[in-house]
């Protein structure tokens, strides 16, 4: 039985509307299967199409802080690298540090890669996947000039009250050597608990410290009195299996330690420059 006039014409139509509306799809979907996840010509899963968007908790600086508006700091300026080099523009979004832990964010979608000063630890690496160290860090404790306290045991010694920023290794450490530390948010709610007098010592990242000291007023009011080498290193983090950004990120900073970017980028946010945090051992 032959079809009614036209319907031949009409169905042929269909299937050709229906095949290019497929192609279509094929083209603008993610390689990785992810509803509303866009790649970079490399391949490189990303949360938003154009941009690599970075997780970060503010302030802390020199790693990150906003001067004059901007988002700015030692790690901003690496992850800037790994952006170019994918061919886009770094976003930050600040968001609680407690989800660098977890993963949260990179879990959610919501950043692609997490940079804020962060440990690199077993426990941490359960949660998330870590890049190439890319900075040797230690505590240091910091004091009022006149409390006349001279090292960490001093301040265990004479009882007085010791600060540290919430869910970070110093917080950790201090616990670790019997103190219960006064909990604060952020490093520069840790160094105003400190001018306050809320607590008479912190102990936070050197490099934080030496970005303090910078500013005459801070180092007239305060001095370290104890540089703790704890064995850390900081890593970028990613999401779980999240290869190919995590591939991105280590050739990088590869490439920024070989070609002496890291030199400049060190010398820039945090002061002279340390060979051995150039090239740290794997964690």
């Amino acid at each position: 039985m032959h079809p009614l006039p036209g319907r031949r014409t009409r169905l042929t139509a269909a299937v050709l509307l229906l095949t290019a509306l497929t192609a279509l799809t094929a083209c603008t979907s993610s390689d990785d299967g992810d509803s509303g996840t866009k790649t970079t010509a490399g391949g490189v899963r990303l949360a938003k199409a154009g941009q690599l968007t970075t997780c970060t908790h503010l302030p802390y600086p020199p790693f990150q802080s906003e001067i004059d508006g901007k988002v700015q700091g030692f790690d901003v300026s690496l992850i800037d690298l790994v952006a170019k080099d994918l061919g886009v523009k770094q976003t930050i979004l600040d968001t609680p540090f407690e989800n660098f832990k977890t993963g949260a964010f990179l879990n959610s979608g919501q950043c692609d890669v997490a940079a804020a000063g962060m440990t690199i630890t077993a426990e941490r690496k359960k949660n998330v996947d870590f890049s190439d160290p890319y900075f040797d860090a230690t505590q240091a404790v910091l004091v009022d000039r006149s409390s006349g306290l001279t090292s960490l045991a001093d301040v265990k010694a004479k009882g007085a009250k010791l600060g540290a920023q919430a869910q970070t290794t110093g917080e950790d450490y201090a616990k670790k050597q019997g103190f219960d530390p006064v909990s604060f948010e952020s490093s520069d709610a840790v160094l105003n608990g400190l001018r306050t007098g809320q607590v008479k010592a912190v102990i936070i990242d050197y490099p934080v410290v030496q970005g303090w000291l910078k500013t005459k007023a801070n180092a007239d009011a305060f001095k370290v009195v104890d540089n703790l080498n704890t064995g850390e290193q900081y890593g970028f983090t990613v999401k779980k299996g999240n290869t190919k950004l995590l591939a991105a990120i280590d050739k990088a900073l590869a490439q920024a330690r070989s070609d002496g970017t890291y030199k400049t980028l060190y010398e820039k946010w945090i002061g002279p420059y340390d060979a051995a945090a150039a090239s740290p051992s794997a964690s």
